[in-house]
């Protein structure tokens, strides 16, 4: 089936937010922002930009109508800072002009006077100074106090690791059109319209009826516009309320880089013990999460890593305690894996590091402690329909491990300045809202009297193919050809209260209620059939390929006459369904309960090559089997795992992010801040399918895929730390990702005298 978004991405006519034509009289806007990381505003003269030519106005806190608040979980953050100021980049006055380019000759007469004070940059200084976003989060099981005992080995370290630029193609922007009776349409850049709708809605102090938000598609969000798009269309929608003009306002990629919050930064202490076989009793972990200036997202994110802070193993006594540190930074947001990935890497730390020590290689440690089925995770749920040991023995199998490691040792053997690694990854990854409230969807269809379909829900499109799969499930309950269903813009007047498109859920819950509500058109259908074809009650109907079959058989009866004749005989041809995902419930007072529908599971294996000279180095490839359930496109499917784990091996080597002693960002462009490109990737990424028919709540059991393959990448560390160790055995390795060429040329040489007097022949 083709992808039609695909197709019009490379045809170049998808439209985006800022492709659509604008409304005669719209006017642009632009964001004076904080200089500094951490102060108090004693004075702002706005008189000289207000006076630029092609300046319409200036907006600053005092004039929002409502309240100055953005927080979606808790209200920490000023839409339009006031007094205090937490981050460079933090808006404080909204200038409105005819044209871009003046706007920025004004933003430079704005005059602010501030006293500054020192920031806080560092998750660890916050928490010794006591700034928390919420109270210690702790999640255990078993006896953590009394295992130690029972350990041959126990072993401490520290693992950090860094933050990462969302860098989605397509910036963010809002447009903003007033509507009559006082409304406001909005048209944003966002993953999640109703809370947009919402926000707007508190800082106009508008019932949210007036107004509506519309989404055609994304340019790529990856969690950076599930809560970050908010501050934008907020600031649109207010100037577009307080002039009466149409609102246009888009940030730069530079100022996209400045103003927004990344891939929250980790630094966390772990304590592991084990017996001498390699079996894990005891896991003990403390998470220092930077979440920079505000909460945003940070609370939610934070449960994630600890719901994912054993992987795919089973330990019986585990107490992880997490904390969320506010620092002087941009708010930290969601990000692909949303938390799953720096708890993860912390546990592969801990394996690695006992793996030394007890003279096994780590693999031995990972495969003897994988969970089995009914195994218990921390938060008390246990393991249904686990995989974890398949995907894992398929992976050894299929891309023949015992030959990899003969190779590697081999080619070790005789290269002195040239070194390979190799490292396996498994991974768990729940899927669902761990918020309750969130894991519901509804979806509206109709179908036109020509027979074509046209579908309502809330999910976003943002390059990850979910039209395609609600395209599908209609094309499949409907049995017509794909071309007559049009997925149409997300919007909140058709489709209210809807949940972000996040946590790899979208395909999910919208496709749960999509299939609903086909459902519920389908038998209207069929009775519509009995009645036009006589059948009797022996007999059964189906729709078979734009036809209705009677006991398997095709009739004379064609969908688009079975459509007219409801129509004629004024059977509806619209429905609404809504679906709520089933037995997921989590007590947060006790940390226990089953947050997740399902679980997603999978192994990779990771070979790569370092230049002992340089410190540069290659993943040569990455081979997995990821447990897809059974993948209603495989296309789309196998793109997706691709892309995360690109991106992921972005964040575990490349993508460094720099800030000054004083909190501005370094990395803040794309000649500063590297991303991996086509002569990174590796030769080989290979994604095959472990299917299972295993039930599950996914949509026609085809298990969510947009963020489990993100976590393979961590692996690629590890199998480079490998390759360092083979030139170097003796480095004290701090494990810090990400693992960028300079760092490992500094590994390499670390504790090694360095002879340049070798003649430069040999």
């Amino acid at each position: 089936m083709k992808n039609y978004d695909w197709i019009e991405h490379v045809k170049g006519t998808s439209k985006f937010a800022d492709d659509l034509p604008v409304v005669e009289g719209t006017l642009h806007a632009g964001v004076f922002t904080s200089p500094t990381a951490k102060g108090k505003i004693t004075s702002l003269n706005i008189a000289e930009a207000i006076s630029h030519p092609g300046i319409k106005a200036v907006f600053t806190a005092k004039d929002i109508p409502g309240k100055n608040q953005i927080g979606a979980i808790i209200a920490d953050e000023p839409l339009l800072a006031d007094e205090d100021l937490h981050y460079v980049g933090q808006p404080i006055a909204l200038i409105v002009g005819v044209e871009e380019y003046s706007i920025k000759q004004a933003l430079r007469k704005i005059k602010i006077e501030f006293e500054e004070q020192k920031p806080i940059l560092d998750a660890r200084e916050a928490f010794e100074k006591k700034e928390l976003i919420i109270p210690p989060q702790i999640f255990a099981i078993g006896d953590i106090d009394n295992a130690w005992d029972k350990c041959d080995l126990i072993i401490e370290g520290t693992a950090d690791t860094g933050a990462q630029e969302h860098l989605y193609l397509e910036t963010q922007i809002a447009y903003s059109i007033p509507k009559e009776g006082g409304g406001i349409k909005l048209i944003s850049s966002t993953q999640s319209p109703t809370a947009v709708q919402r926000c707007v809605s508190r800082i106009l102090n508008l019932d949210m009826h007036k107004i509506e938000v519309d989404v055609q598609r994304l340019g790529g969000g990856f969690g950076g516009k599930e809560d970050q798009a908010t501050a934008w269309a907020a600031m649109a929608a207010l100037a577009c309320n307080l002039l009466n003009q149409p609102i246009k306002l888009k940030l730069s990629r530079q100022e996209d880089m400045r103003y927004t919050g990344k891939r929250h930064p980790y630094s966390s202490d772990f304590k592991i013990g084990l017996k001498t076989d390699g079996t894990i009793i005891a896991y003990k972990v403390d998470f220092f999460q930077n979440a920079g200036a505000a909460a945003d997202l940070s609370t939610a994110i934070l449960d994630r890593t600890l719901f994912h802070c054993t992987n795919s193993y089973y330990i019986p006594n585990v107490k992880a305690t997490a904390y969320s540190c506010r620092t002087n930074l941009p708010p930290n947001t969601a990000f692909r894996g949303f938390g799953g990935p720096q708890g993860m890497f912390v546990i592969e730390a801990a394996i690695h590091k006992a793996a030394l020590k007890l003279n096994l290689q780590p693999f031995e440690i990972q495969a003897k402690n994988l969970l089995k089925e009914n195994d218990k995770f921390p938060y008390g749920q246990k393991a249904i329909n686990c995989v974890a040991r398949k995907t894992w023995s398929s992976a050894v199998d299929k891309f023949q491990l015992a030959k990899k490691i003969n190779y590697i040792n081999e080619y070790n053997s005789i290269n002195a300045l040239s070194k390979k690694g190799i490292a396996l990854m498994p991974i768990c990854f729940g899927i669902s809202f761990t918020n309750k409230m969130l894991n519901q969807a509804s979806a509206l269809v109709h179908i036109y009297t020509d027979g074509s379909v046209g579908i309502s829900t809330a999910a976003i499109e943002m390059g990850q193919g979910v039209n395609m799969k609600l395209r599908q499930v209609a094309s499949r309950i409907f049995s017509v050809d794909i071309s007559k269903i049009k997925i149409e813009t997300t919007n909140t007047t058709r489709i209210a209260n809807t949940s972000p498109t996040a946590a790899s859920s979208g395909a999910d819950l919208n496709g749960k209620a999509l299939e609903k509500t086909c459902l519920i058109l389908r038998e209207r259908l069929l009775k519509a059939a009995e009645e036009l074809l006589k059948t009797g009650s022996n007999e059964e109907l189906s729709l078979n390929n734009e036809n209705i079959a009677v006991n398997g058989i095709k009739s004379n009866l064609a969908w688009d006459k079975l459509i007219s004749f409801a129509y004629t005989n004024r059977i509806p041809l619209s429905a609404h369904a809504h679906y709520a995902t089933p037995g997921i419930d989590f007590d947060r007072s006790a940390a226990k309960g089953n947050p997740f529908s399902y679980h997603v599971y999978g192994t990779a294996i990771i070979e790569t090559t370092v230049d002992c000279l340089r410190g540069i180095y290659e993943i040569n490839s990455i081979e997995t089997i990821h447990d897809f359930g059974h993948s209603m496109n495989h296309i789309v499917d196998r793109s997706q795992a691709e892309g995360a784990i690109i991106q992921g091996l972005g964040w575990v080597t490349l993508e460094e992010i720099k800030h000054s002693s004083n909190g501005r960002l370094l990395s803040d462009s794309l000649s500063t801040y590297k991303v991996p490109d086509i002569h990174f990737t590796p030769d080989k990424v290979s994604v095959e399918f472990l299917e299972n028919d295993f039930a599950s709540e996914a949509i026609f059991n085809s298990k969510a895929v947009g963020e489990p393959p993100f976590m393979y990448s961590i692996g690629a560390y590890f199998a480079l730390i490998n390759a360092i160790m083979e030139f170097n055995p003796h480095i004290k390795i701090k494990y810090d990702s990400p693992l960028t060429p300079e760092k490992a040329l500094l590994m390499l040489y670390e504790g090694k005298e360095l002879n340049f007097s070798t003649p430069r022949n040999k």
